[in-house]
């Protein structure tokens, strides 16, 4: 699947109300809290880098792998010479050595389609975890899916472009397909109009749990996201850490 293309142009224009300084504030806490103050951090799934760039500035050395090179051209544009990016699929990603802790945020993981290659995935973070390494990540919840994209559409219009956003979701398969129609104005001034398709896997924590552990890692609590809040039932979104199991 081709995906954030088109959309890599406009992708931090229209993701400006994501909290990224908040979300680096608490990944960093989790991290010291597990004597991770220092050291290599991989990005899983790093995009434009915006998150990249606020661990490193937190003092963390950073890879970010993405399979977008649309994304990944735009994070190499911003000032960050000490950040190795890699352009790989996270189902197959290779590093040079093992690192403390890999973190995945914006609903990445809910990109890869079946359990099975989810299940390599995590054989891979923890493939490269140095021993006792965290992995902490993201997913959308059941309820988001269910409740708030379903068959819903949004839209939006900036200066510089505008986006529809429209949602199917397969009950059957646990699919939301996303279809974005994306307006950017060129160096003309004029708006050309593309179109690009997403889809998503909606996965319940016991399943995600289960491929946690399945992977060799150790599951150590999942949270509301990016709080230390329990999952609730109208949690949109849910924060899963793990850990690198030594036994």
């Amino acid at each position: 699947m081709e995906s954030y293309t088109s959309f890599a142009r406009v992708y931090d224009l229209f993701m400006d109300n994501v909290p990224y300084e908040e979300w680096c504030e608490y990944l960093t806490t989790l991290l010291k809290e597990n004597g991770i103050e220092d050291g290599l951090i991989l990005d899983l799934g790093c995009g434009t880098g915006k998150l990249t760039r606020l661990m490193e500035q937190k003092g963390y050395d950073m890879i970010g792998v993405d399979n977008s090179f649309e994304m990944l051209d735009i994070a190499r544009e911003q000032d960050s010479e000490n950040i190795l990016y890699l352009m790989q699929d996270m189902r197959e990603f290779e590093l040079y050595g093992t690192v403390r802790a890999v973190y995945s945020a914006c609903d990445s993981v809910n990109y890869i389609l079946e359990e099975e290659e989810l299940l390599e995935v995590f054989k891979l973070v923890n493939n490269y975890l140095d021993p006792g390494g965290l992995f902490i990540f993201d997913i959308n919840s059941s309820f988001k899916y269910h409740e708030l994209l379903a068959e819903n559409t949004f839209a939006e219009t900036r200066e510089e472009g505008s986006f529809i956003w429209e949602n199917y979701f397969d009950e059957e398969e646990g699919i939301n397909e996303y279809d974005l129609t994306l307006y950017i104005e060129e160096e003309d001034g004029r708006f050309a109009r593309f179109q690009e398709m997403h889809y998503q896997k909606c996965y319940e924590l016991n399943t995600i749990k289960k491929l946690i552990e399945a992977a060799g890692l150790e599951f150590v609590v999942a949270y509301d996201a990016y709080t230390k809040n329990p999952v609730a039932e109208d949690s949109e979104k849910i924060t899963i850490v793990a850990r690198e199991c030594t036994k």
